[in-house]
């Protein structure tokens, strides 16, 4: 038998972590990697609309099957998907950037190029890619099986995008070496631990769970990405520790839990008793390592004293002023699940839905449609959160119990959520895809639409449209002509990009939201549901919380 090439081989060994699409844009100098795309065995091939949705689809598809794969073009490709790997950096996600090249015989003769700048200069674009990644490689028939080893290797262990260049030339030319058969990645040791470092920092976090009389837990979405959210859940329902998330982390905890108390923000909490339960708190275990960004904290007003924090990380657990370094977040969580004897009292909070809201005659609005979207959610769903107006009320709805969620809080790119929610229903293997988006953040990637109707993925979306980007109006005030929106029938778009068997609608009343809604529930096809909200809702915030996020105001002296 033939060895492979070195596209064929890289696909392949990707692919055997348990990945069955790349997503990309096909271009002329990646085209070794393209046509590899249709060779291997159990390997599809998603055309995306443009390189910015691919990487957008493969962060999603990431989120459900801890890695991704994604292919563009030289330089105006690449560039393109920049912004979309580096969401997945920043969201811990290993999603495997392939780039295409021109041929080593282009550039040892000195010839000039399209896609650059008009020069030789054919590496200009790699320290820009490798940026958004953790490990980078430039794979050639002679190191290919021990660099795709080395960077698959490092980007499981950082959890982050790797950056893979593959010449026209050298992606075509057979693999020299002995390929090596991978295994899925829910059986690959991601990190290893030293013992020492390992019994150290579990004997702490132990002696400290036993000493405290009011602990809470705060887990986020690191468990997730690491493949341990299970080893984290079964450890907080032996303990029964109160468990919060902050908006970052939304979906991650099981919110039918008894554990579950709610969303933690600082000022900005799902209600004052979870802000008081953590504010409290003699021991706060941070499970997986808050990130203390404004959004994440209520504009800061959320604050962790580290004396009495606890932070299992990645690779190392922070016990007020002691260190432990070199321990891994799996091993620690399995460690932690076998030896706790602690079992924590009851929160006694009493978390519910939100109590539905309007007449059948009333104008549909958000007060009205968050509550309504709660009832049809079953257990194996995963809901789309994109940035803006709809994350602030999505973060504090109740979640059924089994129900995920995905959001991009942290890059806060708007326009991730269509294409990531292509990403989410590709690699689910069970359950259903919600998606709710603004408008403003929908009129960026909505043409991946056509993407989804025409490989037949069903998710069911929401589109709500007050025809201005209301979050900026919510962060700063009303009135600006740069927030209005250009006029679109959204309900329309379903059937212009060539979906069939879609239910499309728009819908300005309650009665006519509880109408689709059900609808929906009996509906086999995808869903696609424009939602008219009254632009009056977009209100914006008191000045002095605006100023506390932006810093802008001088302060008082003395």
């Amino acid at each position: 038998m033939s060895a492979p090439t070195v596209a064929q081989y890289t696909l392949r060994r990707l692919s055997e972590l348990g990945l069955d699409r790349i997503f990309g844009v096909p271009g002329d100098y990646a085209f070794s990697i393209d046509d590899a795309a249709e060779l291997v065995p159990g390997l599809s091939w998603v055309a995306c609309s443009n390189e910015l949705n691919a990487a957008y689809a493969a962060d999603g598809y990431a989120r459900i099957r801890g890695a991704a794969m994604l292919s563009t073009t030289y330089g105006v490709g690449e560039l393109s998907a920049i912004n979309g790997v580096m969401g997945s950096k920043a969201h811990r996600l290993p999603v495997f950037h392939l780039v295409g090249k021109p041929s080593e015989r282009i550039q040892r003769l000195g010839l000039i190029t399209h896609h650059n700048l008009g020069d030789t200069v054919y590496d200009r674009f790699q320290p820009l890619s490798a940026a958004a990644a953790c490990v980078s490689a430039v794979l050639t028939p002679d190191n290919c099986v021990d660099e795709l080893e080395r960077v698959i290797r490092e980007a499981l262990r950082q959890s982050m995008p790797a950056y893979l260049v593959i010449s026209e030339l050298n992606g075509g030319q057979p693999v020299l070496g002995t390929p090596i058969s991978g295994t899925p990645l829910g059986a690959v040791k991601r990190q290893q631990s030293v013992p020492q470092e390992l019994e150290a920092a579990v004997r702490t976090i132990l002696s400290r769970l036993e000493a405290a009389t009011n602990p809470v837990a705060l887990l986020t979405h690191l468990v997730s990405r690491y493949g341990c959210r299970d080893q984290a859940l079964a450890f907080i329902g032996k303990t029964n520790l109160p468990t919060a998330i902050t908006p970052n982390d939304k979906g991650t905890m099981d919110e039918g839990m008894a554990q579950y108390v709610g969303l933690n923000a600082g000022n900005l909490s799902s209600s004052e008793a979870v802000r008081n339960l953590v504010n409290n708190a003699d021991l706060v275990l941070d499970i997986g390592g808050i990130v203390t960004t404004e959004l994440n904290t209520g504009f800061w007003t959320g604050h962790y004293d580290a004396s009495k924090t606890v932070s299992i990380n990645d690779n190392w657990v922070r016990a007020g002023e002691k260190v432990f370094v070199n321990v891994a977040i799996d091993d620690v969580l399995h460690a932690l699940h076998e030896r706790t004897t602690t079992r924590c009292a009851d929160h006694g909070m009493k978390l519910e839905p939100s109590a539905l809201t309007g007449h059948p005659e009333d104008p549909s609005s958000s007060a009205s449609f968050y509550p309504r979207l709660q009832r049809p959610l079953r257990s194996d769903d995963t809901v789309v959160i994109e940035t803006g107006t709809c994350m602030t009320h999505l973060n504090k709805m109740l979640l059924p119990a089994g129900v995920s969620a995905e959001g991009q809080g942290l890059w806060g790119s708007i326009g991730w959520a269509t294409p990531a929610c292509l990403g989410v229903a590709m690699a689910k293997t069970s359950g259903r895809t919600w998606m709710v988006t603004g408008d403003g953040s929908h009129q960026l990637t909505l043409n991946e639409l056509a993407v989804m109707g025409r490989y037949g993925i069903n998710p069911r979306i929401f589109v709500l449209n007050n025809g201005l980007f209301g979050i900026e109006d919510v962060i700063s005030e009303r009135g600006h002509d740069y927030d209005d929106l250009a006029p679109v029938n959204y309900h329309l778009l379903p059937h212009a990009f060539g979906c069939k068997n879609w239910l499309s609608a728009r819908v300005s009343t309650v009665a006519e939201l509880d109408q689709v809604l059900e609808q929906i529930d009996a509906h086999d096809g995808a869903a696609y549901i424009e939602v008219m909200i009254p632009n009056a809702e977009s209100q914006p915030m008191a000045d002095a919380i605006i100023d506390s996020g932006y810093k802008l105001s001088t302060p008082q002296p003395g």
